[in-house]
């Protein structure tokens, strides 16, 4: 699959390499190729590609947005069409003292939405730390894989993002409409609080028992 990435910083560029090892065709959409995250990026994942974010998006088929979330809008404005694309926002409004940046009026996906109607946004990668799209192996389990939840209103670009999580070890849960990323949003807020400021460290994930 060709995948391209709004975003290389600790979040995307770890998602990134983990795609390339999967033999996905992976591109950073980059408006300065020799920035320093670019750098870091290729230097840990070299067979990532770079190109201008038109030229990266332009064949992509599924597009990550990992970008700060206050770059959102001027980041999309910059890649072109992204009309019938498969959008995935990874982004999070993070508001002072680990509050919600839009004041939990509305989510953060479906404000992004807004700046791209055509596209099929899907909420996904968002609940947990870079840590954790490191490496989300944990033994001792059985079967049991961590949860990634995941929202949006079309529900085949849902089923292509399910299938990316199950291929990079998650279970993958479909919440309901975009709508319900408000809550997964919550979710990441929660994570945020435990692992760095309560200090129990980012290894931790959430599952799903069903019975």
């Amino acid at each position: 699959m060709k995948i391209a990435f709004i975003g290389i910083g600790q979040v995307g560029s770890t998602l990134a390499g983990q795609l390339v090892a999967l033999d996905h065709t992976v591109t950073i959409a980059a408006r300065n190729p020799n920035s320093n995250s670019v750098k870091t990026a290729l230097a840990k994942y070299p067979a990532l590609q770079v190109a201008s974010p038109q030229e990266a998006i332009a064949p992509s088929e599924v597009i990550f947005l990992a970008t700060p979330f206050a770059a959102n809008q001027t980041a999309l404005a910059e890649v072109g069409n992204l009309s019938g694309k498969i959008l995935i926002d990874c982004t999070n409004p993070v508001g002072a003292n680990l509050t919600h940046g839009l004041k939990s009026e509305q989510s953060g996906s479906e404000l992004v939405q807004s700046f791209v109607p055509d596209a099929k946004v899907v909420k996904a990668f968002t609940i947990y730390g870079f840590e954790n799209f490191e490496n989300n192996t944990y033994p001792g389990y059985g079967n049991l894989k961590p949860a990634m939840l995941i929202a949006g209103n079309d529900t085949t670009a849902k089923q292509v993002v399910s299938n990316l999580c199950q291929q990079l070890g998650w279970e993958a849960i479909d919440v309901g409409n975009l709508s319900m990323s408000l809550h997964l949003e919550h979710m990441t807020l929660l994570w945020i609080q435990m692992a760095r400021v309560q200090g129990r460290g980012a290894n931790f994930v959430w599952a799903m028992l069903k019975r």
